[in-house]
Order: C-alpha cells, then structure tokens, then sequence
C-alpha cells in the first residue's frame, strides 16, 4: 500500500503520467548512445489551498480560488475561471500556494491570453515552509539555491504552458516582476516525480501518533528514491553512505527490494578508491561496510555480496592500519553526525565502536564467502580494539555504537541514553539511540521518546523528518504550515546549525526515518535471523499499546503479523507468512 495521503491527492486532483516507454519511435534507428529510462513516475497535483496573497482588495490579485480546482495542462482559447494578478508602480501581485504535503519535482504554469501579446516575467520561490517561500536568498536567515535552484525569475508565456523546476517542497510563491504587469492563470500545478512502487511493508497500532510517524519515515525515504538514493530532496540531493544506512533499513523494511540501493551503493565505491574515503569521511566508507552486511540479510543476494569483496577487503584493510599500539583508532575524516560534532572525545568514542561494529560485519561478509583467513584477521582486530574503551563525554551518540558494539553494558547505555529523554536526541543518530535501548529492555521507553522527539515535527505541520531537530527549539515557535505569527519564533528560519543554517535546513532527510524500522523490528518484532528472510524471528514488544498490526516484506513474499494484548497481559500473535519462510515464534 502507498501512504494514506498519497492515493486521496491523486484521486481528488491529478493526472497520473507515467514515463514507461521503452521503444523510441522509428525514425530512431538504433538506440542513442547514453540514453536511460527514467523509471520516476510523474503526477500533477493541483494546490490544496491558497496560503497568502499580496493583495486582499481585489485590485492586484482576483480569483484565486479557480487555482484549487482540477485542471489538465492545456491551454485554452477562452479565459474562463482565470486567476488574474495585476502590477502597477506601486504595487505588485502575488499569492503562495500549499500543495498540502512535502513533495519532489517542479511547477506547471497553464496561463490565458493577457491583453499584452507576449511573455510575462515572474518570480517562483519553492519552499518546504510557508516561511522559507516568503525569503529571500541569502542574508541572515539562509535560504540558498544549493544544489537546487529554488528561487529564480522566469518568463512565461502568453497562452502556453511552462514547466519548471527540480526540487523539493510543499509551497509556492509566485509574483509580478515588472511594474504594469497583467497574468492571467489557468492553472498551476506541482509535478510530483517518484518511484511508483508499492508500500508492501506496514505498520498500525493502537496509537495513531506512531502509525503516523512510521509512515512519516516511509513517505521521507520514498521522496528520496530518485535516480539515486539521496538523502535530501532541496539540499544535499547526493549519495552520502552514512545517510543510506537508515535509508537503506528502510526501504528493506517498507518496500523490500529496490534497485536504486545497489545503484547508489555502486556508484559511491566507484568514485572512491580503497585508500580514500567515501565523501570524504572515514565513518561513511565504514557504513558502506555495515549496510552491505544488513543488506544480504534482508535479499540473500550473494552473487552481489561477491562483487563487493575485493574492495570491501582492501579497504579493511586500509581500516585496520589506522589502530595504534594502544589498541586506539587513529582515523582522520573525523564525523558521526553535526549535533556531536564538537565533542571531540564523544567523536573518538564514536569511531572506536563503530570500527568495532565494521571489522564484525566485515568479518562475517568474509565468512559468508569462504575466506576465513580474513574473517578471523578482522574479528581478531576487532577484540582487540574492543580492550580500548573511550570516555563517552555525555554523548548519546558514543552512548549508542559503545553499546551496539558490544563495548560498555546495555545498562550503562540505557542510562545515558534515557536521561532527560528525547533530550539531546538527534534525527540520525537517533535511530541507534533507540536501537541501544532497545537491546536493553527500555522499549517502553523508546516508544515515549519516539512519540515525543518525531511526534513534536507532526506537531509543527511535518509531512515528511527533517535533517535535525532539536527539543529546545520547542519553546514558543510557530507551525511550518503557516506564516510565523507576530512575537513567535521561525522553527525553519531562526534555527539550525553548521551546515544547515535557517533556512537551508533540510525539511526532507532520509536519515532522519530510523522510527519506521524500528517500529517494524520491535514492536512488530520482525527480526531477520536467516540470509534473504529465509528465518524470521517474531519478538514483539507492545509496552502500553493494545495491538500492532502490519506486514514485513521478504523475496518470498509480505508477512502479514498482527499482536494482540489480551487482557492477563499476555499478546496473541497471528502470523501469515509465505511457505519459504521460517518462523520462529518468541511470545
């Protein structure tokens, strides 16, 4: 299934138009050379609402109501139901659109025949909060064209159509440039670009603030399933690996298999040779190691897991000369996520556990292809290091690997990570936060922190996990969704830090989807036991729901699973699962 918003947008105010041709025309006598296939679906969406206009007096800005209206991308000989906005030397027209939720793609501009024959000039601002739409690039509050162009002037045309744009966003701001301007719109549409595929894993429970955030999670990644997998739609549309470590669980556990993983996953080792690391920081050529491993967990592909072996070693190989006498990572490219980026010991702490964590996978990719010399060399390095545990600092970042890596206590972890908390919790590393408590019994309280740390975005209008997010940001801020009321605070424009300043802050960020599988493996309790889904253990943890319900993709077909709390306490689980599938029961 898709999202529950997804079908009612298209249904109420689209046209479906997929790009599925895979013949040229005739007068093609051989296939182009570099042609690809785009595989994206594209939709139109008409505007669920308009949020803003320049003007409330009928002069500038007239009708803007036809806009929310059904259209179908033509132009048409008559001006019937136009929008008309109006420029003189005082005043220029304008409105801002809201498509109702975060989306990928551009603008279609359907216009009629103004009085003046020829092309108007506009200005188009695309943003992912009402608040980002009404900026202007650059100065104190950051809004950029990085990566995206979402602020630019154009010319449209008199009785013609113009698409425009490649971005990602939820709102739309359009105005006159020119003074004694007229446009008359017919339509206005969003093209939304996105894989169509269908959503075979879910999740419902009996609290609809985590069945939300679980689809949230999916819907987020789903945006960033383009060509490649990136881990944001505006800002940063690139291959970051340690972004796609989450991502990648993800799409594991909502859409099973998709081609755009391998893909992207090639596509970064091909770029970085085995003594540099991929985009520049140690800790992402580590997860390409980790996300290989989880990956053959969930598909059992092992022919592709053999492709990988020549580089995987050599650059565990190159892992393993960055170890000092003192059992201690020596490794530069120094980053786990911003939030703890400078806290320097939390840093190393970071690094040691997640070397720890590799040399283990890489050790068990090794074994799983026969070269246990290899696997013996990176797991005995890897107990090794483990005698070296660094001082944490307070992180709960260095919390969460020390724990995942089997280097401090399940207790320890769960203390650090449990006070205060969702305090100091972040959208990335958040998901190993929550993995860390979890392997410590605490699923209750990661289901709280759940609630409170990706419930509070949904409380500030979010449709899809933002790049970060921070509790102390909660105090008196106004809704994304909305223009920022008098004496409240901007949560996209006053905030942010490092590299995502105001508003250059990342609204769509796959690595932020990390409840979604969680909630699958956990609550759910779907846990691969067996390569390619062949065994599956069912282990669910309800803490103070009633029932969940939901599937599990597999290569073999979807686990349908559904607990139940009975009334002695006790969960009564249902289970349905293809013939190929093992399942060991564990409630």
């Amino acid at each position: 299934m898709k999202p529950k918003f997804l079908p009612l947008i298209i249904l109420i105010c689209c046209i479906a138009q997929k790009i599925s041709a895979q013949q040229l025309p005739p007068v093609f006598k051989e296939k182009p050379k570099g042609m690809e296939i785009d595989k994206r679906a594209r939709v139109y969406l008409s505007p669920q609402r308009v949020l803003w206009q320049s003007d409330e007096t009928g002069k500038y800005v007239k009708d803007t109501k036809n806009l929310l209206k059904p259209g179908n991308g033509q132009g048409e000989l008559i001006n019937k139901d136009m929008v008309t906005l109006l420029s003189d030397d005082k005043q220029k027209g304008g409105l801002m659109l809201d498509f109702g939720k975060e989306l990928q793609g551009g603008l279609q501009i359907v216009t009629g025949m103004m009085k003046k024959n020829g092309p108007v000039k506009i200005r188009v601002r695309f943003g992912e909060s009402a608040a980002e739409t009404m900026s202007e690039t650059g100065g104190k509050a950051t809004a950029t064209n990085d990566h995206a162009i979402r602020d630019f002037v154009v010319d449209v045309p008199w009785l013609g159509v113009l698409e425009i744009g490649n971005t990602g966003f939820r709102f739309v701001r359009i105005d006159l440039v020119d003074d004694n301007s007229e446009l008359l719109l017919k339509e206005v549409r969003a093209i939304f670009v996105y894989r169509d595929i269908p959503y075979l894993g879910s999740f419902k429970s009996s609290d609809e603030r985590l069945n939300k955030i679980w689809e949230t999670g999916a819907y987020t990644v789903h945006l960033n399933m383009q060509q490649y997998l990136w881990d944001g739609i505006k800002r940063d549309r690139l291959v970051w690996v340690g972004d796609m470590h989450p991502e990648v669980t993800t799409i594991s556990n909502v859409f099973g298999y998709n081609e755009v993983v391998p893909k992207s996953l090639d596509l970064i080792r091909d770029a970085t040779p085995t003594n540099q690391w991929m985009n520049g920081i140690s800790a992402y050529s580590m997860w390409w190691v980790i996300i290989h491993r989880d990956l053959y967990r969930f598909n059992g592909n092992l022919q592709y897991l053999k492709e990988q072996k020549e580089y995987m070693t050599k650059l565990l190989d190159v892992l393993i000369t960055k170890i000092d006498d003192k059992n201690s990572e020596t490794l530069d490219g120094r980053f786990l996520d911003w939030p703890s980026s400078e806290n320097k010991p939390a840093i190393h702490a970071g690094l040691q556990a997640l070397m720890v964590i590799t040399l283990n996978a890489g050790s068990e990719i090794c074994g799983i292809l026969k070269d246990n010399a290899s696997a013996a060399k990176y797991i005995a390095v890897a107990e090794r290091m483990k005698k070296n545990v660094p001082d944490i600092n307070g992180s709960k970042q260095a919390a969460a690997l020390l724990s995942l890596s089997g280097m401090i206590s399940d207790e320890t972890a769960n203390k650090v990570l449990s006070e205060g908390g969702a305090k100091n919790f972040s959208t990335f590393y958040g998901y190993y936060m929550l993995q860390a408590m979890a392997k410590a019994g605490n699923y209750q309280g990661a289901i709280d922190i759940i609630k409170t740390y990706w419930g509070a975005m949904l409380d500030l209008g979010a449709t899809t996990f933002w790049e970060d997010f921070n509790m102390d940001w909660l105090p008196n801020t106004g809704r994304i969704d909305e223009l920022v009321p008098e004496g409240k605070k901007d949560i996209h424009g006053d905030y942010g830090a490092y590299c995502y300043i105001g508003f250059r802050h990342s609204l769509s960020h796959g690595w932020a989807s990390g409840p979604t599988s969680w909630l699958t493996e956990h609550v759910l309790g779907v846990k691969v036991m067996e390569a390619g889904c062949k065994t599956l253990k069912i282990e669910p943890h309800l803490g103070d729901l009633k029932f969940a319900e939901g599937s599990f993709p597999t290569p073999y077909g979807v686990v349908k699973i559904r607990h139940t709390k009975l009334a002695n306490g006790q969960v009564k689980s249902d289970i349905q699962a293809p013939k190929q599938v093992k399942i060991i029961r564990n409630n």
